[in-house]
This record gives C-alpha cells, sequence and structure tokens, in this order.
C-alpha cells in the first residue's frame, strides 16, 4: 500500500462515522503516528510503499476509530499546552477549554513563586498539575484522584514530562479523607458536572469510552463537587489565595452563588466559544 492509498483508506474509513473536516484532522493524526511523518512530508513522497508492519497498524486502527473509540485513546496521546500526554480510558481526553483555565491560573500568578503550593483536584491524565509544575518551576504542586488508574496515567506524565508533582488518591467527597490535606495558595479543578439527564445529547465517542465517574453528577446534585471543595477551602486557601473552576456552561451562576453564600467573591470568565466555562475566586 502507498502512501496516498494508505491516506485514502483511512479517510474513505472515517467519512462514515466523522464529519468530512473531523475525518480529515483524524486521517492526518493517524497517519503521522503510525508513519513517523508530518502532512507535507507524506505527500512528497506520496507514491512510497508504507510497511507491512504500517498497514497492519492503520487497519487495525481504523477498526477501532469505526466503533467511535477517541483518536485520542487509539493513539495513546493527546496534545495539551504543546505538551504530549498519555491518555487512555482511565482518564478524560483534555479539553481546549480546561487549556484557557491553565492559562488563565498563569497569567494572574503572582511572583515570587518559591513558596507557592498548588493543588489540583481530580487529576485525571494530570494535565492540569503537570503543565502548571512545567510553567511555574519553584512552585510546590499537589494533585489528587479517587481512581488509581488515572493516577498511574498522572504519574506516568509527570515522569515522561520531567515533572515532580505530589500525588495522592483519596475520595474528596469523603471530608475526612480530603481535610488530610495541606494548605494551598492556588486550588483547581476540573470536577465532574454533567448532569446525568445530558447523557442522551452527548456523542458516542464520549459517552461509550471516557470514564463515567469524571465526568457525570446526579441531577439532583450537580453542585456536589463545587460544594466539597467550597468547604474544603474554607478551612485550606491560604489567605489571599485563588480558586479557580471548570464549570457546566449551564451551572456558572449557580456555582458563582454557592460560592457567595459561603463568603468568596468570585468572577465568571467566559471560553473561546463565549460560553461561562470558567470561575476564579477567594475568600473575603
Amino acid at each position: 500500500m502507498k502512501m496516498q492509498e494508505a491516506t485514502y483508506f483511512m479517510l474513505q474509513q472515517l467519512r462514515s462515522v466523522y464529519p468530512d473536516g473531523e475525518a480529515s484532522q483524524v486521517t492526518d493524526w493517524v497517519l503521522e503516528h503510525v508513519t513517523g511523518s508530518k502532512k507535507a512530508e507524506r505527500m512528497l513522497y506520496k507514491n512510497s510503499e508504507i510497511t507491512p508492519g504500517e498497514e497492519l497498524q492503520l487497519q487495525q486502527f481504523a477498526e477501532r476509530l469505526l466503533h467511535h473509540e477517541p483518536v485520542q485513546y487509539v493513539l495513546n496521546e493527546s496534545w495539551f499546552c504543546g505538551l504530549k500526554f498519555y491518555v487512555d480510558k482511565n482518564v478524560l481526553v483534555p479539553r481546549p477549554e480546561t487549556e484557557e483555565l491553565v492559562e488563565w491560573i498563569i497569567s494572574n500568578c503572582k511572583f515570587p513563586v518559591a513558596e507557592l503550593k498548588i493543588l489540583d483536584i481530580g487529576t485525571g491524565s494530570g494535565c492540569i498539575p503537570v503543565t502548571l509544575k512545567r510553567r511555574i518551576r519553584k512552585a510546590g504542586v499537589w494533585s489528587c484522584d479517587i481512581s488509581p488508574g488515572a493516577l498511574e496515567v498522572a504519574k506516568r506524565n509527570a515522569f515522561s514530562l520531567g515533572t515532580d508533582v505530589h500525588f495522592v488518591q483519596l475520595d474528596f467527597l469523603d471530608e475526612e479523607e480530603r481535610n488530610t490535606l495541606p494548605n494551598f495558595d492556588i486550588i483547581v479543578s476540573n470536577p465532574p458536572y454533567v448532569p446525568e439527564k445530558d447523557k442522551e445529547q452527548m456523542q458516542p465517542n464520549v459517552l461509550a469510552w471516557e470514564p463515567a465517574t469524571a465526568l457525570f453528577v446526579p441531577d439532583n446534585n450537580p453542585l456536589v463537587f463545587y460544594e466539597a471543595i467550597a468547604e474544603f477551602c474554607l478551612k485550606h486557601l491560604e489567605k489571599n489565595g485563588s480558586l479557580y473552576l471548570e464549570v457546566h456552561e449551564d451551572l456558572g451562576s449557580a456555582v458563582t452563588g454557592l460560592l457567595q453564600a459561603k463568603g468568596f467573591y468570585s468572577e465568571i470568565k467566559k471560553d473561546m466559544q463565549q460560553k461561562d466555562r470558567m470561575i476564579r475566586a477567594g475568600l473575603l
């Protein structure tokens, strides 16, 4: 199979499950991963033969993608803030909105940072704490998660990206467990916030493959994690410290109301799509 034929094969396969633009993008990711060549190079050598091993891998990847498995899981990689993270079914695929949250934290970071302590709640792939440690190297960074599988992925990413992050396994909804953590200057979280009722509207590549415990909250208590985080901050957020949260686009006002009722000031920030997706807060 020639390079051009391999590209056409993958593109035709993916058009049955993806819109044309997305099928083209995923094809580029897969071909670059399999062949090690970027698009311009593949076009230059379009008549070159790919190896039998590459052809087999391409066919295996296509089969998985046709079952709506996210391409990031198929390739075991996802880019976040310019860094390549390992991902698998134990963690959510990092989203662009979360990159915006991280950049907001960094832009508001007060220097010097040698004594700065940061906590990320719900580490997942480790994209938030690892990126913060890479960008604010002198800060002490902690991160916690209930999932042993997620913590293994996060530790793998911290090691491969050369960062020293202190990971802790605990159930943050358990008050006794979360209170074993020390105090912090910055607390950040992208917690589960999708109401169960929204499942029907979600894409199959999310619903069937990404970990439900990292996505969904009960319809009758969608703010359960924000409540726990606010209570934790009352005891563990240092004076003049900041809390950063990613929120469901329909829950921004509800979360700020919850925070204000507990004695926080807060502000909502819109993402690139002009949706209310981020909150910064602190104690009055």
